[in-house]
């Protein structure tokens, strides 16, 4: 009987051995998770209200600035035909927009209107045309902006953007709503690495002061993006490489 009882105890001894070396051997291979994590997207732009068709941009900043008086988000953006139009509101229903337009006009805010339904936006094409024709329309609407000075804090009558101004106002007239400031643009996106890096994605930088990130630009291919630099200069283009920039470089992200 006691024979029986060792032989059993020796086994009992024997699968807690071979438990534990399977144990140590697991804790020493890298889990492989069984599928990716799904992209973070932007939110698509809802009805948007666009007035206006000034042959001279001030007049379309002037308007800009009533317009968020009035609390509503607005930009101006150059069209093309060459006028300086501006874009404001992001509604649910088309009848929302409409009623906003219609009070603003009967107090004289704006004039002549338009609805911008979702599909007009270049986003809505895309599963149409593919992932390039937006990225390519990305990039068309920043070079748009180039030779716009730059003004810290976003647009105003002396006319400009600031750097997150410009890439918030270039996705917006894309239909998709980025937002405002830098440091929410580079946690809203899907981190990329530089070697990776496809039109219409942004590029962030530490400039200046504290946190992660202090300036954004648009990448348009080749190594170069399409920024607002700083307070005095124009919106412009500039290259990776450059020793600035290069030493500031801090990530990218793509939202598309």
């Amino acid at each position: 009987m006691g024979r029986i009882k060792n032989i059993f105890l020796g086994m009992a001894i024997l699968m807690m051995v071979v438990l534990l070396l399977q144990a140590c051997a697991s804790r020493g291979k890298q889990v492989r998770p069984t599928a990716r994590l799904p992209k973070r997207q932007l939110a698509v732009m809802g009805y948007t209200i666009q007035a206006g068709a000034f042959a001279i941009v001030e007049n379309a900043v002037r308007l800009t600035e009533k317009l968020k008086d009035q609390n509503l988000d607005a930009t101006y953006f150059k069209a093309g035909d060459g006028l300086f139009k501006v874009r404001f509101g992001n509604f649910a229903s088309k009848e929302q927009a409409r009623r906003r337009a219609q009070a603003l006009q009967k107090t004289g805010v704006i004039e002549e209107y338009y609805i911008v339904r979702p599909e007009e936006y270049a986003v809505a094409r895309r599963k149409q045309y593919g992932d390039e024709y937006l990225r390519q329309s990305l990039v068309n609407s920043a070079r748009d902006f180039i030779g716009v000075p730059y003004l810290w804090g976003g647009i105003s009558s002396e006319t400009g953007f600031d750097c997150s101004g410009l890439t918030m106002t270039v996705y917006q007239l894309n239909g998709l709503d980025l937002p405002r400031h830098s440091a929410t643009q580079y946690d809203a996106g899907d981190p990329i690495d530089r070697n990776d890096l496809q039109k219409g994605d942004l590029v962030f930088f530490k400039t200046r002061g504290r946190g992660i990130v202090s300036h954004v630009g648009i990448y348009i291919g080749d190594g170069r993006f399409i920024h607002a630099p700083s307070r005095g200069k124009n919106i412009r283009i500039d290259s990776l490489s450059d020793d600035y920039y290069a030493a500031r470089y801090v990530g990218s992200r793509n939202y598309l």
